[in-house]
């Protein structure tokens, strides 16, 4: 990553590591860090209408005022480990950023903090798509919702 621009721009979301995650080399194993990234997407953006309740308030209220039914579909994950993420008893820091949001497509940046000494383990990239099953159709971002995450936009972790 050439910039620190997605510091100053991303959410800061802590996401609870279980004593479950680790993998028998004692790291969180990789299927978890993609959970992780879940965690620290919803924290960011909301519950997606329909799917749970809200309670505690999303940083970039997004997912929450999509129409009914619309769902967030995952279209591409890129993910480098940068080294082993351990697994502590206290919240991992995940650093979310939007890297471009245009017209059905939604990019978004991620830093996986260590707990113990704050240096990046994992940076990822998550490309989404909001899809209306009912009409078999891709949602378009309105001028409003991409103006709104217009402030936490930065580069790609990549």
């Amino acid at each position: 990553m050439r910039s620190n621009e997605h510091v100053e721009r991303a959410v800061i979301c802590p996401v609870p590591l279980r004593w479950g995650d680790m993998d028998p080399y004692g790291h969180v194993n990789n299927v978890e860090v993609i959970r992780v990234l879940e965690e620290a997407r919803i924290a960011a953006f909301g519950v997606p209408v329909g799917t749970g309740e809200q309670v505690v308030p999303a940083r970039i209220p997004l997912f929450s005022v999509l129409p009914e039914g619309t769902q967030a579909l995952i279209a591409e994950h890129r993910v480098k480990y940068l080294r082993p993420l351990e697994y502590r008893n206290v919240p991992v820091e995940v650093r979310v950023w939007v890297v471009s949001a245009k017209a059905a497509t939604l990019v978004l940046g991620f830093e996986i903090l260590d707990a113990h000494d704050c240096a990046a383990c994992v940076r990822a990239q998550t490309q989404l798509a909001f899809f209306i099953p009912e009409s078999r159709t891709v949602l378009r971002l309105t001028r409003e919702q991409r103006e709104l995450l217009e402030p936490h936009t930065a580069p790609s972790p990549f």
